[in-house]
């Protein structure tokens, strides 16, 4: 059995990858709030120890010496709220840190445990964001998680080259998308994100990429023979 395991599936470059990897006979489960699929289970990232519980439940049934191929895609993301974390409730900011990087780290976590030892191509991909080089005034939280994230997995990938039956874990800079996060980003006021202007340019001279593209992308970059442990790859050089 080829396995996929995704977050964020229910929209965007999730959705375009679930997509994808059906067509490639994938057995997938796809965790999201709103699960919009067959194979949707319904999690709310923003509960953390929920989501895990969740996720561990979910896994449970399956035998790791049925697996052939084993994708792990770490997807799920939110933006909001946009603006200094000075100015929003304390509330917002939880749910922010808890669905971009706590549950993130507690998802993989429990998927590891499950399936260390299994005899088959292992591979966990964390879709990362150029904001996780780059600060940006107003993606404060967004940024932290990005970057937190990448080096998580990055030092993942130092754990995992220790194991007998190892992941390989690795950073996905998607680039460019043509998604509703971006089209939030256009309606934000310039007072909370100052670089507004630069994503409508963005938009404007046709620079945004469809989810699909860099979906096929993605499957591109792990169709290649040998990864490397904890690389950061690009998907607008595939």
């Amino acid at each position: 059995m080829k396995l996929l395991l995704i977050t964020g599936g229910s929209r965007g470059l999730g959705r375009a990858l679930c997509e994808q990897f059906q067509s490639r006979d994938y057995k997938i489960l796809e965790f999201s709030r709103s699960a919009p699929h067959e194979y949707s289970i319904r999690t709310d990232l923003a509960d953390p120890e929920t989501s895990g519980l969740i996720v561990a439940n979910a896994i449970e049934p399956i035998d790791p010496g049925q697996l052939q191929e084993l994708i792990v895609i770490s997807n799920a993301g939110m933006l909001e709220p946009i603006g200094p974390t000075s100015d929003q409730s304390h509330s917002d900011l939880i749910k922010n840190m808890n669905t971009n990087y706590v549950s993130a780290v507690l998802l993989l976590t429990e998927i590891i445990a499950k399936f260390q030892t299994a005899v088959c191509r292992k591979v966990i991909v964390n879709i990362s964001s150029g904001a996780a080089l780059k600060g940006r005034a107003g993606w404060s939280l967004y940024c932290a998680a990005k970057a937190g994230m990448e080096n998580f997995i990055r030092a993942l990938a130092l754990e995992q080259q220790a194991q007998p039956q190892p992941f390989v874990p690795i950073n996905v800079d998607p680039g460019l998308i043509d998604t509703e996060m971006q089209a939030l980003i256009r309606e934000t006021s310039s007072s909370d994100f100052p670089d507004v202007d630069l994503f409508i340019r963005r938009k404007n001279q046709g620079l945004l990429v469809p989810p699909d593209e860099v979906a096929a992308a993605v499957i591109r970059i792990l169709e290649q023979e040998s990864l490397s442990f904890g690389e950061r790859y690009e998907t607008s050089k595939y």
